[in-house]
């Protein structure tokens, strides 16, 4: 991603499309020479850098100080590079893409994340663990099915970019204001070669559809529409770190912790989720620039005013270098982390005996009980057990209480199998199982022969 957005990237591509550009004006009859192209092939990489930041200096015109750079190494062709063109045909044509590959890079490192997640959550799909809701313990779900709902999200993202990848247009050759007017002079108002060049130029640059209308730019709605899709990995990343944080609180999963890592200058004990806390904060960075794309769209004035520019040469790197460092991070941590089965157990015995009344009620009921005799006393014995748990600071004995009490003398021998975890997740495991199945495993698929074989390094 770092080279995508590069110096080195954005003005090769500019020559590249100088190049591909002369070469269909050649093809539809502009007396363009072969060994002007040549010239212009051979020289794609051969920047002088500082020639061009003096041509800069002095031209104060980004576009046009790299015209001369490239004219003076291929000196033969200087006289039509940029012919007919305006600085949009590089700078928009080059942002476009830009934005598809590294929409490509993202959809990769995603859908490798998902992969990993996937992993996650078959082998603990059948873990019981506390559920939450307002952070209050709730019903039971299960390690696996909590990692599905990380999942989904992260499928969402992968979906939502190829989509946007996927229709992703290209600007083309459409001249300062958009009506093509230099390129209908330079065919001398043949327009069928004013479109085909378009054409040619669209598919030389490996794009399968163009815009039909522009300004002097393409539509900056497109930019708005990019980042929107790229910020959303941004929530997804820090709803999973926030819930990773939170855990790793619980002491029941922890993000990896490497054997010499320090988690507090002053605590030696402490072992802070760093990586998810670097996470949350760089997420937090990337949904905020969901609002510039749009207000950069919202001021422009007519075809185009410049005021775009420099707002987007810092928003769009910055949210897509953020969106790749955030997946590696997170990949790294989905690949490490570290589960405490008997801690999640522990809680989860803290809460069940609570949750598992109108369990123990059914079956006393089935066993000849009075429905409401044996809701009261289980009301009672759950005040006082709850009394031993908050205001003395005691483990949860209601269990302890039923098996002590002869009332419930008929359920006692059955008393373990009524409060076995496993009875209160439901369908989770099934849950996790069509899930990966119908939507996660297809959605990879196509992905697969791209992921990288070792997890990601993280140096800091």
């Amino acid at each position: 991603m770092s080279f995508v957005f590069s110096d080195r990237n954005k003005f090769e591509t500019w020559r590249k499309l100088w190049t591909l550009l002369a070469e269909s004006e050649q093809q539809l009859g502009l007396s363009i020479t072969d060994e002007q192209l040549k010239e212009m092939r051979d020289n794609i990489s051969n920047i002088d850098w500082e020639r061009a930041a003096e041509e800069e200096k002095a031209r104060r015109h980004d576009v046009m100080a790299h015209v001369h750079t490239f004219g003076a190494a291929a000196p033969k062709a200087a006289p039509i590079i940029h012919l007919g063109a305006t600085s949009c045909f590089v700078g928009d044509n080059t942002d476009l893409i830009v934005m598809r590959d590294g929409l490509k890079i993202l959809c990769r490192k995603l859908a490798q994340c998902c992969n990993s997640l996937a992993d996650f959550a078959l082998e603990h799909k059948s873990i019981p663990q506390l559920g939450y809701t307002h952070f209050q313990p709730a019903q039971l779900t299960t390690l696996g099915k909590r990692a599905c709902l990380w999942l989904q999200d992260l499928l969402i993202d992968l979906k939502q970019l190829k989509v946007t990848s996927d229709e992703l247009r290209f600007r083309g050759v459409k001249g300062t204001t958009g009506t093509q007017a230099s390129f209908l002079e330079l065919f001398n108002g043949d327009h069928e070669k004013v479109e085909e060049l378009d054409k040619l130029v669209t598919c030389k640059a490996g794009f399968t559809s163009k815009f039909t209308i522009t300004g002097q730019t393409y539509t900056r709605k497109i930019d708005s529409i990019v980042i929107n899709a790229v910020a959303g990995v941004g929530s997804t990343i820090n709803k999973f770190c926030t819930d990773v944080r939170l855990l790793a609180s619980l002491k029941e999963l922890e993000e990896p912790f490497a054997q010499k890592q320090i988690g507090s200058s002053a605590m030696p004990y402490k072992r802070n989720p760093m990586r998810s806390e670097r996470c949350c904060s760089l997420a937090r960075h990337l949904m905020s620039l969901t609002a510039s794309p749009m207000n950069t769209h919202a001021n422009q004035w007519f075809e185009r005013t410049l005021d775009d520019s420099a707002n987007r040469r810092v928003v769009l790197a910055e949210a897509f270098l953020t969106a790749d460092i955030l997946l590696n991070t997170a990949q790294n941590i989905m690949q490490g982390m570290v589960v405490y089965p008997k801690v999640i157990e522990k809680h989860i015995l803290e809460e069940l005996p609570f949750m598992a009344t109108e369990n123990l009620l059914m079956s006393m009921v089935k066993a000849g009980a009075d429905r409401q005799e044996c809701h009261e006393k289980l009301r009672v014995l759950s005040v006082e057990a709850g009394k031993q748990v908050k205001e003395l600071g005691k483990s949860n004995d209601m269990l302890e209480r039923i098996r002590a009490n002869e009332y419930f003398a008929p359920i006692h021998d059955g008393l373990g199998d009524i409060v076995n975890p496993s009875n209160f997740i439901g369908r989770a495991p099934q849950q996790v199982e069509k899930f990966l199945q119908e939507e996660v495993y297809p959605a990879i698929e196509p992905f697969k022969s791209t992921f990288d074989k070792e997890c990601p390094k993280l140096n800091v």
